[in-house]
This record gives C-alpha cells, sequence and structure tokens, in this order.
C-alpha cells in the first residue's frame, strides 16, 4: 500500500496559468512579487547543492517548503535541500552514511549504480524493510569504483518530490579524464500536483497529459506533402490501435516543471568558467519520468564518461538520457555564454542553465524542437522502409496489436519464446549473432506470459545507432549506444553459460507496465547463479522507451555481432528494439531489476533478481 505524498492540491487550470507566466518570464519584472515568494521559503536550499564529504557522513530525510511556480509546496528533502548534499567521497574508502527518516511514513535511500552487499541497496521489501519514522540506518560499504553516481528515495513516489542528490566518486589514482574546473548538472521534474494523484488520472486515461494529440491543420499539412491517401492511411491505422503517434511521455509540461540543479528554467541556474578553461559537465538524469535531450547550442560535447564508466571520448552535438542515466562530457567554451538547454522528449518543455564567465551574461535560448509522430521503425522494428513515402500497410504483419485477444490472454506462443527463466543454451551458438530470436528446436526452462499487453513486436530492431524519436536527421551529431566504448574494454572475458530472455510489455488502456505481461507481485523472481556468466536479452514490445536498471551487478552491452561495446548500470531500450547485455553477478542476495521511469515501476515494470 502506498503512503500519499505530503503535497497540497493545486487545480490544474491553475497551474497551467503559472507555468505560463513562468515560460513567458511575466514575474521577471514583478521582483517584488518574487522575493515575497522566496522569503516563504528560505528554509529550503536549491540550486547548486552542498558537498559532503569524508568516510562518516549524516543525512536527515524530512519535509521542506519549496516554490518553483509560484505556488508553496512541501517537498521531501535531504538535509533541506534540493538537489540533496552531493556526496563527494574516495575509491577505496570504507564509508558510513548515517540516514535519519524525519518523516511520517517510511523513507529509504538506494545508492543507484554502486556495487555493493545487497543489505546495503536500499529497496524495501527486497534488500531491507526500509527507514522507519525516526529511526536511523546505518549504510556501511566499501567504494569499489569511480565515477559520476547519483543517490535517490526507493521509497514510495519521495524521489518525485524532491528526494535525489550527486554521488561522485574520485579515483583512487589520478583521473584520467583531464579538466580544469567542473560542474554537476542534476536534472529532474517536480510537479506541484500529489504524485499518487497524477498517477490515478493516468490509470483512468493513458494520454491524459499528452496535449500533442494530432490537430485538424497537421492533417491538411500531411495531405500537403504526402498526399490524401497516405495522410489517411496514417490516422486510420493509428484509431484502429486505439494508440496515439506523439505518445512519447506519459506526463508533460502540463503537470511537470522541469528543473536543472533544482532550479526552473526561469531562475536560470548558472555555472561559471574562465576563459581558456576546459570544464567538465557531469550530467545526472535524477527526474522521476523525463526523457531529456541535451545541448549546449555552439558548443561541442566530448562525452568521456557513461554511467560513471570512463569511455573512449566521442564528440556530439547532443545526447538523449533517461531517468538514472549518467553522462560527463568535456567542453572547452570559447564564448562568453552558453545555454545548457534540455528539452523533454515529448518536446512539452525544458530545463535550462547558463554556462558563462560572468553572472550577468546570458546566452539565446533555442526553441523547441517540433513533435515527432512515432515510425512504423517504432511500431512494427527491422522492416524495409525503401518502399515506404509515407506508410507501408503491407508491413502491418510484422506486428500484432489485437487488444481483444491480448486482453484475454490469448497469446500465440508459436512466435514468441519469452523464457523470464534462465534458458539452457549452453549447446546453442553463444558468440555472434547473440540476438537472433531462438528457433522453435531451443528448449526454455520455463515461459511465463500474462494477460497485461496489448501489442508485440515479431520482427524486432537491433541495431543500436538511432538516435531515437525525434532525433533522427536533425542536422546534429547525436550520441547513440553504438557510439559507446569502454576505455579500457570489458575485462570479464568468460563466455556465458546462460541466457535470460525477457519482454518489456505493457497496456496503455489499463496503464499497466510489466515483464513478459506480468506485473510485479504476480511473476516469480528471475534466479541468477553466483559469479556465472549470463547473457541477457531484453525486447521491447510497447511503443515507449524505457531506461531499464539492473541493481547489483553490471551490464555489460553488446551490439548484435556479439561484440561488448560498453559497461552500463542503466541501458535506455527503444520501441521495438531487441538488445543483449552480458553481466556476472558477484555478490549473492536479492536485486531489484526495473524501468527507471518511476510510474512505470510502480504501474508493475519490476522484477526481483536471486542470486545463489
Amino acid at each position: 500500500m502506498r503512503i500519499k505524498s505530503p503535497l497540497h492540491q493545486v487545480s490544474t487550470p491553475r497551474r497551467r496559468f503559472v507555468q505560463g507566466v513562468i515560460a513567458g518570464g511575466v514575474l521577471a519584472a514583478f521582483p517584488s512579487v518574487l522575493h515575497a515568494a522566496s522569503s516563504l521559503i528560505a528554509g529550503t536550499s536549491t540550486g547548486t547543492a552542498p558537498e559532503l564529504s569524508g568516510e562518516v557522513i549524516d543525512l536527515v530525510i524530512d519535509e521542506s517548503p519549496v516554490n518553483f511556480t509560484g505556488v508553496v509546496r512541501m517537498a521531501t528533502t535531504i538535509n533541506g535541500s534540493i538537489p540533496a548534499p552531493t556526496l563527494r567521497l574516495r575509491e577505496g574508502d570504507d564509508v558510513t552514511i548515517r540516514v535519519t527518516n524525519k518523516l511520517s511514513v517510511p523513507s529509504s535511500i538506494h545508492w543507484h549504480g554502486i556495487i555493493l552487499p545487497y543489505q546495503m541497496d536500499g529497496v524495501p521489501g527486497i534488500s531491507f524493510k526500509g527507514i522507519m519514522p525516526g529511526e536511523t540506518f546505518v549504510y556501511k560499504f566499501k567504494l569499489q569504483q569511480s565515477g559520476t553516481y547519483w543517490y535517490h528515495s526507493h521509497s514510495g513516489f519521495q524521489e518525485m518530490t524532491g528526494m535525489y542528490g550527486a554521488l561522485i566518486i574520485e579515483p583512487r589514482e589520478q583521473d584520467v579524464i583531464s579538466a580544469d574546473n567542473e560542474h554537476i548538472i542534476q536534472l529532474s521534474d517536480w510537479t506541484d500536483d500529489d504524485p499518487m494523484e497524477l498517477f490515478r488520472k493516468l490509470k483512468i486515461q493513458g494520454d491524459v497529459f499528452n496535449f500533442n494529440q494530432p490537430t485538424v491543420p497537421e492533417f491538411f499539412d500531411d495531405i500537403a506533402t504526402s498526399g490524401v491517401a497516405n495522410a489517411l492511411q496514417r490516422r486510420e491505422m493509428w484509431n484502429q490501435m486505439r494508440m496515439s503517434p506523439t505518445d512519447l511521455a506519459d506526463l508533460s509540461a502540463s503537470a511537470m516543471t522541469y528543473l536543472m540543479n533544482g532550479t526552473a528554467p526561469m531562475a536560470n541556474w548558472r555555472g561559471l568558467f574562465k576563459a581558456g578553461e576546459k570544464v567538465r559537465l557531469r550530467f545526472i538524469n535524477g527526474s522521476s519520468n523525463t526523457f531529456f535531450d541535451v545541448r549546449i547550442p555552439e558548443l561541442k560535447l566530448t562525452v568521456v564518461q557513461a554511467d560513471g564508466q570512463n569511455v573512449e571520448p566521442v564528440t556530439v552535438d547532443e545526447f538523449r538520457f533517461g531517468p538514472g542515466e549518467t553522462y560527463d562530457v568535456v567542453v572547452e567554451p570559447k564564448n562568453d555564454a552558453y545555454t545548457i538547454f534540455a528539452q523533454s522528449m515529448d518536446r512539452s518543455g525544458y530545463a535550462k542553465g547558463t554556462l558563462s564567465v560572468a553572472a550577468n551574461i546570458d546566452a539565446p535560448v533555442p526553441a523547441l524542437d517540433p513533435v515527432e509522430w512515432l515510425a512504423m521503425r517504432d511500431m512494427m522494428g527491422n522492416m524495409d522502409h525503401s518502399a515506404m513515402p509515407g506508410m507501408d500497410h503491407s508491413a502491418m504483419g510484422h506486428a500484432s496489436m489485437d487488444k481483444t485477444s491480448m486482453d484475454q490472454g490469448a497469446m500465440d506462443h508459436s512466435t514468441m519464446d519469452h523464457g523470464a527463466m534462465a534458458m539452457d543454451h549452453s549447446k546453442h551458438n553463444m558468440g555472434k549473432n547473440p540476438l537472433a530470436v531462438p528457433s522453435q528446436k531451443v528448449r526454455h526452462a520455463k515461459t511465463e506470459y500474462g494477460a497485461s499487453i496489448d501489442m508485440r513486436v515479431d520482427t524486432p530492431r537491433t541495431n543500436l545507432d538511432d538516435p531515437g524519436i525525434g532525433l533522427r536527421n536533425n542536422g546534429r551529431r547525436v550520441l547513440t549506444l553504438a557510439d559507446l566504448r569502454s576505455l579500457d574494454g570489458i575485462v570479464d572475458h568468460q563466455a556465458p553459460e546462460a541466457e535470460i530472455e525477457l519482454h518489456l510489455t505493457g497496456n496503455m488502456e489499463r496503464y499497466s507496465w510489466s515483464f513478459d505481461g506480468l506485473e510485479f507481485g504476480k511473476s516469480t523472481p528471475v534466479h541468477m547463479k553466483h559469479n556465472q556468466r549470463v547473457r541477457v536479452i531484453l525486447q521491447n514490445d510497447t511503443m515507449m522507451t524505457h531506461p531499464m536498471h539492473l541493481h547489483g551487478m553490471w551490464s555489460d552491452l553488446e551490439n548484435d555481432q556479439g561484440d561488448v561495446l560498453v559497461r552500463r548500470h542503466t541501458i535506455m531500450v527503444q520501441p521495438a528494439q531487441r538488445i543483449s547485455f552480458l553481466t556476472t553477478p558477484h555478490d549473492v542476495g536479492r536485486w531489484a531489476w526495473h524501468c527507471h521511469l518511476l510510474f512505470h515501476m510502480d504501474a508493475g515494470m519490476f522484477r526481483e533478481v536471486v542470486v545463489s
């Protein structure tokens, strides 16, 4: 049973008005109004987070008032700060972190991406009971890694109401990443509404916050570009499926305010640099439900670290990352000021800040990119696009989306071998072409499938070089998973001895998300053997992108040729995509595995992993 958040209610019309005023910068013309608002929240620290270091740290979870939209609301904070204090620690140290819960409800802290004993992982109901009201829980673990990570609550919707912070682990030896200056840039999303109320609305209508639905003017534009027949076919197809081609995010700017280091766009977080400096920017997506597309116009980004792991430098204009992911980039500014621009995937809003040599210098803010419709590749997967000026109905055979039969559990298992448990592939090719769909001769140890599915993909795509919807052919160089290579390679060269295949599934009409059609609570744990190398295959049978986070072990991403590319702790799986990674569970215990979109996790896309 979930505990309601402490947030007060706010009517939707009032919220939209406030957001419109702020987006238009009207409040900036009334400094007395801003001063009065800020005086109400003098006890809450927002903006650049305070920094704590050492081997013993004390953290206190409590409530504090905040005002991001012109309305005062209560947030869940750590040491009275949003973001929570940055913890700057050192690789190899044994740390003790004492966490006191002053809330009236249980709480927790999960150390995202940190390899540690499962009892210290901070997931209530899996690794421990949680931190009860008035209780102090002592986390103790040895830091076995370095890089940019973060920490957040794993209780209820507390992460969504302010409980997140940066965790920086300095390398024991000299850092291979050279920079003169650095800034942590933590992106998040905030709502004035009770998160439970937003979740309830989505359960009633899955696209209630999608205000980018196709319009009549767009229909006539479509006719002008692709002809009447194609325009009508496209709309008929989407109507038959009862789906929206712009269903890119469950929550939009109609419900959320996007923050950069706990600062709304109008307040404009600022990071300073000196002329000639090389600057390291540690980007952390600490949002609850938002994918951000990040760029700094007129400034190249050299990606040097992904999920805390050093990668071979790759220079891009833009990158997308989902909740849970981190990227470190190095920039070499030539101008006096730049805008750090992070637009949401659905193009409904953005977070922003300024990188400048002085506090009084700003740079232009780019306009939001246009909304792009989901393409056939996002629905069908692998298909021939050469004969598709607008769409191709012949490709409809590549996917099955009969909601009625799906809702009744009438699954066609002849085309779907989805083993939720370890499968015995030891006598089959475990090297090249790991993403080939298993033949009917391959016996699966166990297959589970539930009814909470509204579509499936029979011919998934396996390429890693697609930047994703809204970023294709936009004229900018966009980072893809295919670009990433671990700097020192993957140390573990052991061949996989077992395979686990899971499908990411959902039903938007029910707002239900799951693995293999079974929400958490209806599924059985995934079992892994201690120190056994395992290949994990994830296939996304939905039309939404999922950032998948496996606790307690690394995910070594490989391509469809069996080449191991990069080590991650959170992997973004695009619609109709089939990906593969290798993992070796070095720590026994019970671990969580889930989509890091908070509402997807809460709606069922969560699985327990038992390592024994």
